[in-house]
C-alpha cells in the first residue's frame, strides 16, 4: 500500500467568471463535487468558492494527474450543473485553472482562506484575487 499526503489547492472559474454560482445553487454543486470525487477516488479535504470561482483543497493519489483530476472533477460537474438545469444559460467552466502546493503546515491556513471566500470576495474580486495567485507563485502569462 502507498501513503501519499500531497495536497493541491485548485482555483478555477466559470465560463468568462460569470457570477453563475448563485447562493441557490452553489452549495449544491460543491457538493455534488464532493460527492463525484469519492466516486473516483479523489480526496476533497475542503471545498469552497464564490459566484465565479471555486477553490478545492484536495490530496493526490498515486495513479491520478493534477490535470486528470482537475479534467474529472470539472468536465463532470459541468455535464451535472446542465443536466439538472442549475443555470438558466448552458454552464461551463473556464478551460485554465491554477493548482499551486500546499504544505503541511499551511494546511490550516488555506482551508481558513477557502472558507472565507465569500467575506474574503466583499472586498475584492476574483479578477484580482486571481491576478494575486499569478504573482505570488510566479506564473509567466502571455496576453494575447
Amino acid at each position: 500500500m502507498s501513503f501519499i499526503k500531497v495536497y493541491v489547492h485548485y482555483v478555477w472559474s466559470t465560463k468568462n467568471r460569470q457570477a453563475l454560482l448563485t447562493d441557490n445553487i452553489r452549495y449544491d454543486v460543491f457538493s455534488h463535487i464532493r460527492e463525484n470525487a469519492i466516486n473516483k477516488d479523489i480526496f476533497i479535504d475542503f471545498i469552497n468558492g464564490y459566484k465565479d470561482h471555486v477553490h478545492c483543497l484536495l490530496s493526490l493519489n498515486d495513479d491520478l494527474s493534477i490535470g486528470k483530476i482537475a479534467q474529472l472533477i470539472k468536465g463532470e460537474s459541468s455535464h451535472w450543473i446542465n443536466r439538472n438545469k442549475l443555470t438558466k444559460e448552458k454552464f461551463s467552466w473556464q478551460d485554465e485553472y491554477i493548482a499551486v502546493a500546499a504544505c503541511d503546515d499551511k494546511i490550516n491556513i488555506v482551508r481558513d482562506y477557502i472558507a472565507n471566500q465569500e467575506e474574503h470576495h466583499k472586498k475584492t474580486t476574483f479578477a484580482k484575487e486571481y491576478e494575486q495567485f499569478i504573482k505570488r507563485y510566479g506564473f509567466d502569462i502571455i496576453k494575447k
